[in-house]
């Protein structure tokens, strides 16, 4: 059996997908024979990643979205739906991490973190779930990190409780989507993105940048991981991967 033919075909929706994991995942996706449907803030990223796709033979489009609106991402399944005729994966990307010490009282910072990580998750769930239990199949892919198999502290303890919830949800998902519909988790340690600059705190983000610095590795790493997922034939969930750099001890 050739698995790359599960991947050939299938309409996948990405989050945060205008660069680090993301970017990559669609582009990874896009060169094995799927059709992307990429949704970020940043839309001029998507305009270049979705034609630099399609000039290598991929089909690809986007819409420009924001994770802490339901309506934007229901906007996004639905120009799947509307544009290749069918949604088969959806991944839940997009997150943010700001690291300080609780002492800090960053409570904006706090309140973002729950808005994209977790909410940002759910409001993914409700577009993507309805369709799924429609056709009687489907694959959630939700990025944790981690953090949520142990707390990231002293600085990240909210972060870690946001990722904690992705694992939790992805769970409980798992056990009430029934037998046709997938659920995989993807726990990353420090892998090449933006995310290590979400941090306001100026002690917290030298060290964070310091860490990534020594030992971060290739975005394609969770790509290629999610493309594992992906490609198991339709009884095999896989339902959760953790995926550290070698050198990393956390």
């Amino acid at each position: 059996m050739n698995l790359q033919d599960n991947i050939r075909g299938k309409v996948v929706v990405i989050t945060g997908a205008s660069s680090g994991l993301g970017e990559a995942t669609a582009r990874y996706l896009a060169a094995k024979g799927a059709k992307v449907v990429l949704g970020a803030r940043r839309e001029e990223n998507l305009i270049r990643i979705v034609s630099e796709i399609k000039e290598n033979g991929g089909s690809a489009d986007y819409l420009k979205v924001d994770v802490t609106r339901q309506k934007e991402i229901k906007a996004l399944t639905d120009k799947a739906v509307d544009t290749f005729g069918k949604l088969d994966v959806m991944i839940n990307n997009a997150g943010l991490m700001s690291i300080a010490p609780m002492s800090e009282i960053k409570v904006d910072e706090w309140d973002r973190m729950i808005d994209i990580n977790i909410k940002g998750v759910l409001y993914g769930v409700a577009a993507a779930l309805p369709l799924f239990q429609q056709q009687e199949s489907g694959h959630f892919i939700n990025i944790s990190s981690v953090a949520g198999v142990k707390v990231f502290s002293p600085g990240g303890t909210v972060y870690s409780g946001t990722k904690f919830a992705v694992r939790a949800i992805s769970e409980g998902l798992r056990h009430e989507a029934g037998a046709h519909i997938r659920t995989t988790t993807i726990e990353p340690g420090a892998i090449e993105s933006e995310l290590k600059h979400g941090t306001s705190h100026k002690e917290s983000s030298a060290a964070v940048n310091n860490l990534y610095e020594q030992m971060e590795i290739s975005a394609d790493s969770i790509a290629r991981a999610i493309a594992y997922a992906v490609e198991q034939p339709a009884d095999v969930d896989v339902n959760e991967i953790v995926i550290r750099p070698t050198i990393q001890e956390f």
